[in-house]
C-alpha cells in the first residue's frame, strides 16, 4: 500500500480553473483607492503572486507593530513568573527582546506565534478599506476573512531555528476539503525584507495545474511540512531552480500569493526578527481549510453596506483547538509555558521525521511502529 493511499492529503484531482486567468473576476468600472492595474490582476492569476509596492502607510503598520510588542511582553511577563528566565529584556525593542528571551528560554519564539488570540491591530488592517478595494479585484465584490491568520517572527537561524520554512504549499496544512478553494493570502513584512533577514522565494506557475503535490512531516526539528521534491516536477509542471523568484520587498509593500503556490523563507543570517502577518481571503459558502474549527467572517458584501465587523470567533486561541484535534479531545491541555505545537496536518502526511512535536502529538514515524 502505498503513502498515497493512506495518507488523506494526497491530491488526486486538479482544480485549475480556480486559480488560473479564467477564476479573474469582472473588474470593477469605478477605480477606488488601493486599486492596481488589470494587467497586475491579470499578472497575479498567471504567476500566482503578485508584490504590491509601497501600499501601506506607517500609520498603518506601525500600530501592528505595538500590538506584537504587546504578546512579547506577555510571554516575557509569564516566562519570568515561572521562573524560566531572570531578565526580561524590557529595554530592548520588537525587533531584538525576542532574540534574547529565546536564547535564555529556547522555545520563546514558538510561544508568540501560539499566542494564537487576534489583537485589534492585526483586524484593523485585515479590514483595511483599501486592502478589501484589492481584493474585490481578485475574488469579486465578496470579500470574506479566512481564519488561518499568523504573526510571524523569523529569529536569527543560529538562534531559533524554527523559524527555518521548507518548500512547501499552504494547501498542504489545510483540510483537502479546500483544494478547491482559492485562498489568497497576504503576506505582510514588518519590516525591509532582504536576501539576508528571511524574505520570501516563490515558485512562478506553480498554481497552473491546480493541484496539492505530495508533502511529508515533519522539517527538521520543526512543526512544518516539507513538499516531497521528488514529486514537484510531475505534479505541479514546475521546477524548484529554473522558476524560482526571490522577493525581497520593503516596509510599507506586500506580496499576495495563492494557496497552491509554492514558497519558502530564506535563512535570517542577521540579528534581528523579521517579524510578518499573514492576511487571508476568500470567497463565502466555500471551505476555509481550518477543517471546520472556525467560520469565515464577512468584511465586505454588497448585500451588506453597512456591514459591521464581527470578529469575535477570531479572539480565542486558535492552536489549543488545534491541539485538541490532533491529539484528541480526551488528551489534556499543553502547559502555558509548552513549546511545542501540533496540529491537524501532522495526520496528512506521512510522518518521516519525528521531533519533539510529533511527539507531543503522540505520532510515531514511519520505519518506527511495531
Amino acid at each position: 500500500m502505498s503513502h498515497e493511499d493512506i495518507y488523506p492529503g494526497h491530491c488526486t484531482k486538479g482544480h485549475p480553473e480556480v486559480f488560473n486567468i479564467e477564476a479573474m473576476p469582472e473588474q470593477p468600472t469605478v477605480t477606488k483607492p488601493g486599486h492596481v492595474s488589470r494587467a497586475e490582476i491579470e499578472r497575479y492569476f498567471k504567476q500566482g503572486y503578485l508584490v504590491v509596492e509601497d501600499f501601506f502607510l506607517p500609520e498603518e503598520l506601525d500600530p501592528c507593530l505595538s500590538a506584537i510588542e504587546g504578546v512579547v511582553d506577555k510571554v516575557a511577563s509569564a516566562l519570568f513568573r515561572g521562573g524560566k528566565i531572570k531578565d526580561v529584556h524590557a529595554d530592548l525593542n520588537v525587533f531584538q527582546r525576542l532574540t534574547e528571551l529565546d536564547k535564555d528560554f529556547p522555545g520563546a519564539l514558538i510561544l508568540t506565534h501560539k499566542d494564537g488570540v487576534l489583537p485589534p491591530a492585526f483586524a484593523d488592517l485585515w479590514a483595511n478599506p483599501r486592502l478589501l478595494n484589492f481584493m474585490e479585484q481578485i475574488l469579486g465584490p465578496c470579500v470574506y476573512a479566512n481564519p488561518i491568520w499568523n504573526v510571524r517572527p523569523k529569529g536569527p537561524s543560529v538562534v531559533c531555528p524554527d523559524g527555518d520554512i521548507p518548500w512547501h504549499q499552504d494547501a498542504g496544512y489545510f483540510d483537502p476539503a479546500s483544494y478547491a478553494t482559492m485562498i489568497p493570502v497576504v503576506w505582510v513584512p514588518l519590516l525591509d525584507t532582504t536576501t539576508d533577514n528571511g524574505c520570501l522565494q516563490i515558485v512562478e506557475g506553480g498554481h497552473k495545474n491546480g493541484m496539492v503535490c505530495d508533502h511529508l512531516n515533519c522539517f527538521a526539528n520543526t512543526w512544518h511540512i516539507m513538499m516531497d521534491e521528488s514529486k514537484v516536477e510531475k505534479t505541479l509542471g514546475v521546477n524548484l531552480e529554473k522558476n524560482v523568484k526571490t522577493l525581497p520587498i520593503k516596509k510599507g509593500s506586500f506580496i499576495v500569493f495563492n494557496n497552491l503556490v509554492p514558497h519558502r523563507s530564506l535563512p535570517n543570517k542577521t540579528n534581528q526578527i523579521r517579524w510578518s502577518l499573514d492576511l487571508r481571503y476568500q470567497k463565502p459558502g466555500l471551505p476555509e481549510g481550518l477543517y471546520g474549527e472556525l467560520p469565515t467572517i464577512a468584511l465586505r458584501d454588497p448585500a451588506t453596506p453597512n456591514l459591521k465587523v464581527d470578529w469575535s470567533p477570531y479572539t480565542k486561541i486558535r492552536h489549543l483547538h488545534q491541539h485538541m484535534m490532533t491529539c484528541g479531545k480526551e488528551a489534556p491541555p499543553p502547559e502555558m509555558l509548552d513549546t511545542t505545537l501540533t496540529g491537524p496536518w501532522m495526520k496528512q502526511w506521512p510522518l518521516v521525521h519525528g521531533n519533539r512535536h510529533t511527539e507531543a502529538a503522540g505520532l510515531v514515524p514511519l520505519g518506527q511502529r511495531a
